[in-house]
C-alpha cells in the first residue's frame, strides 16, 4: 500500500504542476477560483456589467488549458459583450462537485457529465464541438510487449477519475464486457495518466483521442494505443439554467459563428478542435442509451 501511494506521489510531480499549486495558479491567473465566483443572475447578466465564469474539466495540467481557453473565451467575450474568465478545478471530482452546486456560469464538460448535471442543477447545452465524435482509447508503454486487451487481466491500470468518460467509463465498461478483471488507480487527469503509463508505474491507462494527440512529443512517443472504442457525440459547452435564454443565444451565435473571426483557427488547433455547432439535449442520446454509471473498482 506505501508503495501504491509513493507511485501517485510521483505521478502528481511528474505532471509539473502539483494540484495544490494548480487551483493556486488558477486562481492568481484567473482573478478568482471557480469557487470563489459569485453567483450571477440572468438579471445582472443582461446588464453586461457581471463576469461569467467558465469552467473547463481538468483533463490536463491547469497551465495549459489556462494559456489554450484563453485566447477563444477573450473572443467570445468580445462577441458577446460580456467579461467571461476561466476556471478549473483542481481535479476532476472536485469540478463534478463545482458544476453540481452551480458555481459554473458555463461549463465545457464532458458528456456523461452533461447526461447528469443537465438534470441537476438542470444545465443547458449551448454547442459541441464540430467534426468530431469523443473516443476512449488505452495506451501502453511503447516499450510494453501487451498487444491485447486481455493481457490486462489482473492488472492495476491508471485512469484519470471515476466519472471521467471515455477515458475511465467506456474503457472500463469495455474491458468489463470481454471479462477481464482488473483494479483502478485513479489519478487525477488525462496527462497524469500518460505520464505515468510512460514512466512505467502502470502497464497501461485510459485516455481520449483529443488529449492523446494533444500530448509534448517527449510524452506522446513513449506511448502507443492499443486499443480504441467506438466514438459518440463529444463534450458539451453547457449554461447554468441561470443564464437568460437571450444570452444563451448570444453565447451560441458567438461560438458557431468563430469560422469568421480573423486567425481564430490558431486558436482552435491549440485546443484539438475546428470550431462549433448549436447544440440540444437530444445529441447525446447515444450516450444516455448507454446506461452507464461510475464503477466501483
Amino acid at each position: 500500500m506505501m508503495k501504491q501511494w509513493l507511485r501517485v506521489g510521483v505521478i502528481w510531480l511528474l505532471t509539473g504542476v502539483t494540484m495544490a499549486v494548480a487551483a493556486g495558479m488558477t486562481l492568481l491567473t484567473a482573478t478568482a477560483a471557480a469557487s470563489e465566483a459569485p453567483v450571477v443572475t440572468a438579471a445582472a447578466a443582461e446588464t453586461q456589467t457581471a463576469t461569467l465564469t467558465f469552467g473547463v474539466v481538468p483533463q490536463q495540467a491547469v497551465t495549459r488549458m489556462l494559456r489554450e481557453w484563453t485566447p477563444l473565451l477573450r473572443v467570445i467575450s468580445d462577441a458577446t459583450g460580456v467579461a467571461i474568465r476561466f476556471a478549473t478545478a483542481p481535479n476532476i471530482p472536485a469540478f463534478e462537485q463545482r458544476v453540481r452546486d452551480g458555481l459554473y456560469d458555463i461549463a465545457y464538460m464532458s458528456p456523461y457529465h452533461l447526461t447528469v448535471f443537465a438534470d441537476d442543477p438542470g444545465y443547458v447545452p449551448l454547442v459541441r464541438v464540430q467534426n468530431r465524435q469523443i473516443k476512449g482509447i488505452i495506451v501502453v508503454n511503447q516499450a510494453s510487449t501487451l498487444t491485447r486487451l486481455d493481457e490486462l487481466h489482473g492488472q492495476t491500470l491508471a485512469f484519470p477519475s471515476v466519472g471521467a468518460f471515455a477515458a475511465t467509463l467506456l474503457t472500463q465498461a469495455s474491458l468489463g464486457l470481454k471479462g477481464i478483471d482488473f483494479g483502478s488507480q485513479y489519478v487525477g487527469s488525462h496527462d497524469a495518466v500518460y505520464q505515468a503509463v510512460a514512466a512505467g508505474f502502470y502497464p497501461a491507462g485510459g485516455g481520449i483521442i483529443r488529449t492523446f494527440n494533444l500530448l509534448d512529443t517527449s510524452i506522446k512517443d513513449q506511448l502507443r494505443v492499443l486499443w480504441t472504442s467506438p466514438g459518440y457525440t463529444p463534450h458539451a459547452i453547457a449554461a447554468h439554467p441561470r443564464l437568460s435564454p437571450a444570452l444563451r443565444q448570444r453565447l451560441v451565435a458567438a461560438f458557431t459563428e468563430l469560422p469568421h473571426e480573423p486567425g481564430i483557427d490558431t486558436t482552435l488547433e491549440a485546443l484539438g478542435m475546428e470550431g462549433f455547432i448549436a447544440a440540444q439535449y437530444a445529441d447525446w442520446n447515444d450516450v444516455r442509451a448507454l446506461h452507464i454509471q461510475p464503477s466501483d473498482r
